[in-house]
């Protein structure tokens, strides 16, 4: 039942998120992604702060939005011309109130401070919503890796882990893959950590080979993980995937399995893309082809329309969202889904939306599917499927042992259900019924901040 707060109460609170958000504008001018991810968060949790002033007392808030420590290196390179290259790395250690640094490396030429801050202070509560023992981080490069030879990718990412070994370990950071970043990227990086370390520590990366300390279930973790918990919201209104249109952004490893477990239970999937456009196939998105063409030949989305000419192919991303479904699953990148996307695809009878991206959709956007009565299933919740199983892949490294694919699915659909009924519960507790952003933003604030509190100023 949720509680009645005060106006004073209130007005504290806003008074003073307002005066911490201020002050992360001034401390980290120009880095927008990262102030629009701190305003998402700071409002949800007005109500917490004004029920729970004690939060406010320990300054938790300046606290939780400053990272532990922030890494940004240099990463020469040489490719197979000669040349020298020089790339930037960063690596953000955001929170270990609740265990080692965990969270993805990203390969991208838009990598800079604000997107790594961004993704590294929304890990923060994904992590803690997985109920799993993980920290918040995330790191990256603005390296490129579309175009690049094998040799240049094993290069580069040598170099990269070259200095990054010196600020990672099974105990310390965890990191993974992101975008640009697969289980290629993963095993060279391994390799090299092994190599300087002269040592077998299998659990300072996931998402590794089967063959090498990997999980099962993994590579399918993340797509997966979002179709579970769109499923839960789904069935709270006595609906479901089976015979469901659905539009999904991207191709990659989170796309890719959304589809596969979507078509799964019945959705017909009719729209996928990469960065340069999309394809719409009336008939269902056919996956075999899809998994070709971008897992195993590399190539770009458009080859599709090739192999099925009913199918059509459209430059630029944008437009995807003009196609009417069901259901909408951006799982692309950030920022993906605008207010006049979010209004088209409202008025073209959208009943769910499910974020397998990173902040895919815009505050805006947000505001468009909550006030028109869209299910919608936030990143932070939705897309923790990937980094569960991660926290699972860890586990198993510790214990040197494999579990079956079956095992590994089975925690993975239970994760997904308690993180849906943990936000469900924080809204409802703090007067916000049905708004799984703001319940999954206060769930996993009070796991971090209760522990950071209860552990002293750190």
């Amino acid at each position: 039942m949720a509680t009645i707060l005060s106006e004073e109460s209130l007005t504290q609170a806003k008074e003073y998120v307002d005066r911490v958000y201020k002050t992360v504008i001034a401390r980290n001018p120009h880095e927008s992604e990262f102030h629009q991810a701190v305003k998402e968060i700071f409002e949800s949790l007005i109500p917490v702060l004004a029920k729970e002033p004690h939060y406010i007392k320990h300054n938790i808030l300046e606290r939780i939005v400053e990272p532990e420590r922030f890494i940004t290196f240099r990463v020469p390179w040489v490719d197979d011309n000669g040349n020298v290259q020089v790339n930037r790395g960063f690596r953000v250690q955001y929170n270990s109130a609740l265990g080692p640094y965990k969270g993805g490396l990203r390969f991208h030429p838009s990598v800079n401070a604000s997107i790594i801050k961004f993704l590294g202070f929304e890990q923060i509560f994904k992590n803690a919503l997985t109920g799993q023992p993980i920290g918040g981080g995330k790191g990256g490069s603005d390296f490129d890796p579309k175009g690049k030879s094998e040799n240049e990718i094993m290069r580069f990412t040598q170099s990269f882990m070259t200095e990054l070994y010196k600020y990672v370990g099974p105990d310390v950071d965890v990191p993974a893959g992101d975008i640009g970043v697969g289980a290629r990227e993963i095993g060279y990086m391994y390799g090299q950590y092994k190599r300087i370390r002269g040592s077998i520590e299998a659990g300072v990366l996931t998402g590794k080979g089967i063959g090498y300390g990997g999980s099962l279930g993994r590579k399918e973790a993340t797509g997966y993980g979002l179709i579970y918990f769109v499923e839960e919201m789904l069935k709270s209104k006595g609906l479901g995937f089976k015979d469901a249109t659905v539009v999904v952004s991207g191709s990659g490893n989170v796309s890719i399995y959304a589809m596969e477990k979507a078509q799964q239970l019945g959705a017909r999937v009719v729209a996928c893309s990469d960065s340069n456009g999309y394809v719409y196939d009336p008939q269902g998105i056919n996956l075999e082809t899809v998994k070709r063409i971008k897992e195993v030949e590399r190539k770009r989305i458009r080859e599709y329309v090739k192999e099925h000419p009913h199918a059509t192919y459209t430059e630029g991303c944008e437009g995807i969202w003009s196609i009417p479904c069901d259901i909408a699953l951006p799982c692309a990148t950030q920022n993906e889904i605008s207010e006049a996307s979010a209004r088209l695809l409202v008025a073209n009878g959208v009943k769910a939306v499910g974020e397998g991206a990173n902040m895919p959709s815009t505050l805006e956007a947000i505001d468009v599917f909550l006030k028109n009565g869209v299910l919608f299933g936030p990143a932070k919740a939705a897309n923790a499927g990937g980094v569960a199983v991660s926290a699972l892949e860890m586990s198993q490294n510790s214990m040197r042992l494999s579990w079956s694919f079956e095992e590994v699915d089975a925690k993975l659909h239970q994760i997904m259900k308690n993180i849906y009924q943990s936000s469900v519960k924080a809204a409802e507790e703090y007067g916000y019924p049905g708004n799984l952003l703001v319940g999954a933003n206060i769930a996993g604030f009070k796991r971090v901040a209760d522990a950071m509190i209860a552990q002293g100023v750190v």
